[in-house]
């Protein structure tokens, strides 16, 4: 099948949404769906690329030339490989915040003590307990560990950790805290802060991670503002954009949902949980919002967005695990295909328009790994069952 040209003068852009380290690897997966099932696309090679926090994080990978099957290779962590999303590097307990902000404690705790006996104007005690927000931690993990694996990683040869050098136009965006403004590093004038730098601040999820100074902006995870920030690719001029959003609200109250986690799964989860599900719909509610007001402001562009499906439980999972991330990478990835599949005849004609193909006879494979790029000579057990099930289907056919 000969690959279609691409029409001269067509832009193609990514954007990638916010998702956390989950979000990070479901995205993985979800583009090696796309790069493997749109005939013509180079996820490496495209005109321009934006990206929110975890999305942020893919995305520096891809515009440096690395590839999905890398990616993809790092999550897999193999034995003598680093890991693409290693725990080590986004979970590393802010020590220094929590002594720096403990030392005030007894102090504030005093003098609250003090007031109190005083007989101060309020004279609850809880009331004089109103000094004691600077003694807590902003965060509970440092990002500097993300930082200095992105400058390690972008400082090997024929890879930057400068927008100015990259070849392709990327866009990484974060929220000023002071303003309540969007920074869009990668734009002129912000394009000298190191993509490492920049990423880091647009992963500075606020009461996880601590903000990050850049050039006198006190900047935390993008996501604050909108979701995808599609509008900052299609100013640039995409007319082509692809968007992958890892987040959706799940939707636990199927019967399969509660055969898997039982009911009322999200309140058993505790607080982690539910402010997970929260977020989740609060993410998705601006998602839709924001696709609506992107088609009407640029009726020109196509947008083709891609998501999970709400009733895939198995994304509420460990991913200090790293079978889980495994898991999850598989899922975006077969979650993508399925999307590809059952809209095949809507998403081709706009494919084709800018000179991209659906690969139709590998989106009717049932068989196709996200591990298959790797060259694996063991195939998963799941997949070896569902080969085992095909053969004794045929089989059965063949006597009837």
């Amino acid at each position: 099948m000969a690959s279609p040209r691409r029409p001269k003068g067509r832009c193609l852009g990514l954007a990638l949404a916010s998702g956390g380290m989950l979000g990070g690897v479901y995205e993985v997966g979800a583009l090696r769906a796309l790069e493997e099932s749109i005939d013509g696309l180079d996820l490496n090679g495209l005109d321009v690329y934006v990206g929110v926090s975890a999305g942020a994080f893919v995305g520096s990978h891809l515009v440096n030339g690395i590839t999905v099957e890398e990616m993809i290779r790092g999550i897999k962590g193999n034995p003598g490989e680093e890991q693409l999303f290693d725990p080590a590097i986004f979970f590393m307990p802010a020590v220094r915040e929590m002594r720096r902000r403990g030392f005030l404690l007894p102090w504030v705790i005093a003098d609250a003590v003090l007031n109190f006996i005083k007989g101060p104007e309020n004279p609850s005690f809880i009331g004089s307990l109103e000094g004691l927000g600077p003694s807590l931690p902003v965060c509970l993990f440092d990002n500097e560990p993300i930082r200095n694996y992105l400058a390690r990683v972008f400082s090997q040869p024929g890879r930057t950790d400068d927008f100015r050098k990259l070849r392709h136009r990327f866009f990484v965006v974060s929220t000023d805290l002071d303003t309540g403004r969007a920074v869009v590093f990668g734009q002129d004038g912000l394009d000298r802060v190191p993509i490492s730098r920049a990423v880091q601040a647009s992963t500075a999820v606020p009461g996880i991670y601590p903000p990050v100074d850049v050039e006198g902006r006190t900047c935390v995870d993008g996501v604050l503002l909108k979701t995808l920030h599609s509008s900052v690719a299609l100013e640039y001029g995409a007319d082509l954009l692809l968007c992958v959003n890892p987040l959706v609200p799940m939707n636990t109250g199927s019967e399969d949902a509660r055969e898997a986690l039982g009911r009322r799964a999200i309140q058993r989860g505790g607080l982690p949980t539910v402010l997970s599900q929260s977020f989740r719909i609060l993410i998705n509610s601006r998602v839709s919002l924001g696709m609506e007001r992107a088609a009407q402001t640029y009726p020109n562009a196509d947008l083709v967005l891609f998501q999970p499906d709400p009733a895939e439980h198995s994304l509420f999972t460990n991913l200090f695990r790293l079978h889980s991330r495994d898991k999850v990478c598989e899922i975006g990835y077969h979650q993508t295909r399925r999307d590809l599949w059952t809209r095949r005849e809507l998403l081709g004609p706009v494919l084709e328009k800018h000179g991209l193909a659906l690969r139709l006879d590998l989106l009717e494979d049932p068989f196709r790994s996200v591990w298959d790029c790797l060259g694996h000579a063991v195939e998963p057990k799941a997949k070896v069952a569902d080969r085992l099930d095909a053969a004794l289907q045929a089989l059965e056919a063949s006597f009837k």
